[in-house]
């Protein structure tokens, strides 16, 4: 029985009493109703009319950097959002859901990871799917203004870092952090890694790698002892360019140890807050465990939708207000929490 046949939902949640059962079943046009189309259309064609944020820039506790954009209108309610992998705090994606929460009444703080949105960082280091110790610098500082309720929304990496920082806090979350919801998670990184490497998702590959080696040859001119992109040409994949790159410059191994230590499907069940996990059945980066339905694995709290399109952070919708299926999902589920 092939898994991409069927959507999986996991114990019910207390969303699925709010009257919104309708988007839990994602229907697009029938000629979005491809993986592949649904994660490169946004990018190609989409464009949001979104208003220019304040930025701010904090420093971390290693010296390092991290640039934050604010979009305030007074709310007491505040909404962090994450990007993915060799993404920005200006993606259409981030400024879909920016656009939806303000409209909905929250203020909304979307950051940059390290070497992100223009700005290379400071340290030999930069970003990897496990490094909550940015996104936990993110969220005490804005924990430090008088916000009465916390959210936060991730997207591809930036979901599986929300969900391993969330898993990481377990007990000790900050009472104002209210609940999360997560698009495209590759919970599984290994999975998602070999699944990545197939001659069919090359298109991806070639992207990921041609951004990555940019970013590597400035540091490499910075930290020539420490990093050197001779013989880049030659990765092929994220095993390689993990263990070569991400593994030793933040500590781990090589790229088994780094997947398996930072793989939110480990800390899934030590969430202490509703956390929404919505992953399309056809997305073309994610493996057969990015599908989780054990309670073993999602524990109490966290919830798996798996429409049957989306593609990767995809959910296109073609209609007059310009909003996406994901942000309309992102907003009724706050909406359900009484936040």
């Amino acid at each position: 029985m092939d898994y991409r046949d069927h959507v999986f939902v996991s114990a019910p949640h207390p969303l699925e009493n709010a009257g919104d059962l309708h988007f839990n079943r994602y229907q697009p046009p029938r000629w979005l109703r491809n993986g592949h189309v649904q994660s490169v259309w946004p990018s190609l064609f989409r464009r949001i009319d979104a208003p220019e944020p304040e930025r701010e820039v904090i420093q971390t506790p290693d010296d390092d950097e991290l640039h934050l954009d604010w979009y305030r209108q007074g709310s007491d309610r505040l909404a962090i959002l994450s990007h993915g992998l060799e993404g920005h705090s200006r993606r259409p994606y981030i400024l879909g859901m920016t656009r939806a929460l303000m409209a909905e009444g929250y203020d909304v703080l979307a950051w940059n990871f390290r070497s992100c949105g223009g700005v290379m960082n400071r340290q030999p280091r930069f970003y990897h799917s496990g490094a909550t110790d940015d996104l936990a610098s993110v969220v005490s500082h804005a924990l430090q203004a008088s916000y009465r309720a916390l959210v936060l929304s991730g997207f591809s990496m930036g979901g599986n870092l929300t969900l391993v920082y969330l898993g990481q806090q377990g007990e000790r979350v900050d009472s104002r952090i209210a609940g999360a919801v997560t698009f495209s998670v590759p919970c599984d990184l290994a999975g998602s890694a070999e699944t990545l490497a197939k001659p069919s998702r090359g298109i991806y590959m070639r992207r990921f790698l041609k951004d990555l080696r940019e970013k590597m040859s400035i540091k490499a001119q910075r930290y020539p002892a420490l990093i050197s992109v001779d013989g880049f040409d030659d990765i092929r994949n994220f095993r390689q360019f993990d263990d070569r790159y991400t593994a030793p410059l933040h500590g781990f191994r090589d790229a088994d140890e780094y997947w398996a230590a930072c793989s939110s499907l480990g800390f899934m069940n030590a969430i202490r807050v509703p956390a929404l996990v919505v992953n399309a059945i056809d997305d073309p980066f994610l493996s057969l465990a990015c599908y989780p339905t054990e309670h073993a694995v999602l524990g109490s709290h966290v919830s798996l939708e798996a429409p049957r399109f989306g593609g990767h952070v995809g959910f296109v919708e073609r209609n007059r207000d310009g909003y996406y299926w994901s942000e309309r999902r992102a907003v009724a589920f706050f909406r359900a929490l009484g936040v």
